[in-house]
């Protein structure tokens, strides 16, 4: 069902360079997908285009409609909505209908295009995700508490836009290129261009633009969980739950950045640095798959699953039993502050909950060492 073979003498990207610099666009590659397997991905990338549009629109308008959801750190989680979407609006289209067909419809321009607005959008949401984590982090372990700041957040987003472009635009100039991949319904990097610079642009993209927002996810989550624990040591009763949903955040965040992405990096490595032909249609096809349902998966995770945006979205629906008068809500803050000060050396048991500072000069000794926890609406 997934391969057959044509008897035009041209292969794609992760399949294989191409043979012919004047070679139709049009065409299909020389191993390509079924009839039936063309179907099933167009299945999913339809299904995958329709959900992302839809839970990344609710976003928008829980945002429009609701102005306690404007605060400083869930403008990143906008910027994320807002690249899955454009994702979703501008590439996942094309290769929809592409897919459709059997064969890449745009010719080289729109191959270009379509190559270019991927990358782009997917970088942003790949570092805004990164960036939300490094928030959360240093929201955690910083002592005081200031009024909203929207400065930082919206550094952060235009910081994310440029560093992706930065990244993006090269190919464009010659640094590596974009072309058609897997089954010829899609375009990204051409990951088997066989030169010095297509290698050195695709080992740059793969430290720079995924393996560095890893780890940096997974430092700063890290650090976050223990912090969390280092709290339920002394508020057992009040921080168990927390703890818990807080774990349950971070294992789902990093396990689906991996799940959708690695693949894809794994995939694109071995066609770069493996012998010509290794990758099938197939084994491209599916990562490819994966990255795209990140556009579905993130605002699941990211917002839906935050009780602040569950609360706005019953109310949204008229389930929720809070007044909502020209946008604002009457449901009191759910959110919570809470902060640990232990000395490190000392082992002796706490008996009593001191009075919880609220800024770092309140604090006992600030030159001591502290496990500061602040949960400031992104744990809600």
């Amino acid at each position: 069902m997934f391969s057959e073979v044509s008897d035009v003498n041209v292969t794609f990207n992760l399949s294989g360079s191409l043979s012919s610099p004047e070679q139709d666009w049009g065409d299909p590659p020389q191993e390509r997908l079924s009839r039936g397997g063309h179907r099933v991905v167009s299945v999913f990338l339809g299904c995958i285009m329709v959900l992302g549009l839809l839970n990344n629109l609710l976003v928008l308008v829980l945002f429009c409609r609701f102005r306690t959801l404007r605060t400083p750190v869930n403008m990143l989680l906008l910027n994320i909505s807002v690249s899955d979407m454009l994702v979703c609006l501008c590439g996942t289209t094309l290769s929809f209908a592409s897919s459709l067909r059997g064969r890449w419809l745009y010719g080289r321009h729109g191959c270009l295009w379509y190559g270019f607005i991927n990358s782009c959008f997917g970088i942003v949401s790949l570092i805004s995700l990164a960036v939300l984590s490094y928030d959360r982090y240093s929201t955690l372990m910083v002592c005081n508490k200031r009024a909203p700041d929207y400065r930082r957040p919206l550094l952060a987003v235009g910081g994310s836009w440029l560093y992706s472009v930065g990244w993006t635009v090269p190919p464009l100039l010659g640094w590596s290129s974009y072309g058609p991949e897997g089954a010829g319904t899609s375009c990204s990097v051409t990951w088997t261009d066989r030169t010095s610079r297509s290698h050195s642009y695709i080992i740059c993209l793969f430290i720079f633009c995924l393996g560095l927002p890893v780890l940096v996810m997974v430092y700063c989550y890290g650090r976050l969980l223990y912090a969390v624990k280092q709290v339920g040591h002394i508020r057992r009763s009040a921080a168990r739950h927390r703890e818990f949903h807080i774990l349950f955040m971070v294992i789902t965040t990093v396990v689906c950045y991996l799940l959708c992405w690695m693949p894809y990096g794994v995939v694109a490595m071995m066609a770069t640095f493996g012998q010509p032909g290794l990758i099938s249609p197939v084994a491209s096809v599916i990562p490819s798959i994966l990255a795209k349902s990140s556009t579905v998966i993130n605002p699941i995770i990211y917002i839906l699953m935050n009780k602040q945006f569950y609360r706005c979205f019953r109310i949204l629906l008229g389930c929720g039993r809070y007044l909502v008068e020209n946008g604002h809500s009457s449901m009191p803050s759910k959110t919570t502050v809470v902060q640990l000060h232990i000395r490190l050396c000392d082992s002796s048991p706490v008996v009593t909950e001191p009075p919880v500072p609220r800024a770092l000069s309140d604090c006992p000794d600030p030159s001591d060492l502290c496990v500061r926890a602040w949960y400031c609406g992104s744990y809600q």
